[in-house]
């Protein structure tokens, strides 16, 4: 833009050198056109860098805009991904529950059915004796009135050759499920060792299992009804006598 104001400074020198006697308006004649073409020129230029300006106001503002919504896009898959986390951590922990509900609903088999599985041909074993042993509130120690109904218990198994013995702890309902049921295996393991220790009952004989509140002997509220269920059963099945009778049974 510099070259044409340049040139036309030039011709204003050159006309009035050229022509000494020329008249005032003679040079507003000729110096204001161009003056007015000059006047056009600089305003074409202030648009043109107003233009320029406005342009790069637009262009930063549409980065903005963009940079905006990228912000926008990464906090909204940063919150999907949380919630999804946060989702798979809530399944988890329901299998987790799950397992757990699971794994005390095969602790708690009953006592049979878990000497079936445990014992072949379980069918050919019969009851002949059992014993049911009291404890205090919140103990796991046995008392000297348990000690000796084990022990009338015991001298039953002297003369058999194939018995097992199934030994179930409960408890009363106060407490909760899972301390009442680690106490109930705490009296059920305390009947069996004394079996195993003093009456010399091999310790694969004995299943021992505790069944927590489970199976009250007494449905009652009172004092008295759960003192009832403080307790542990004991049984001795045997196969002896029905290989007896079977064997009886047999044609000579």
């Amino acid at each position: 833009m510099k070259t044409p104001i340049v040139v036309m400074t030039i011709v204003l020198g050159g006309a009035a050198l050229a022509s000494g006697c020329a008249t005032k308006r003679y040079i507003s004649n000729v110096i204001e056109p161009l003056r007015a073409k000059l006047d056009q020129v600089a305003v074409h230029t202030n648009r043109s860098a107003a233009a320029i300006e406005a342009n790069r106001q637009q262009i930063k503002a549409v980065e903005e805009r963009a940079e905006s919504g990228i912000n926008t896009a990464n906090e909204r898959a940063l919150s999907a991904e949380n919630k999804a986390a946060e989702a798979l951590k809530k399944a988890t922990e329901a299998v987790n529950v799950a397992s757990e509900a699971r794994a005390r609903g095969e602790k708690n088999m009953s006592g049979l059915e878990s000497l079936r599985n445990a014992v072949s041909n379980f069918d050919d074993y019969e009851l002949v004796a059992e014993a049911t042993v009291q404890f205090e509130y919140d103990q796991d120690k046995l008392t000297r009135e348990s000690k000796e109904v084990l022990d009338q218990f015991a001298a039953k198994k002297e003369s058999l050759k194939r018995f097992i013995v199934a030994v179930q702890g409960f408890t009363d309902t106060v407490g909760s499920t899972e301390y009442n049921n680690a106490l109930s295996k705490r009296r059920a393991e305390a009947v069996a060792n004394y079996l195993a220790t003093q009456h010399n009952t091999a310790r694969y004989r004995i299943y021992a299992e505790g069944l927590g509140s489970q199976k009250p002997a007494d449905e009652g509220k009172t004092q008295v009804a759960r003192s009832k269920n403080r307790r542990v059963e004991a049984k001795i099945f045997s196969a002896d006598q029905s290989i007896a009778s079977t064997l009886s049974q047999r044609p000579r």
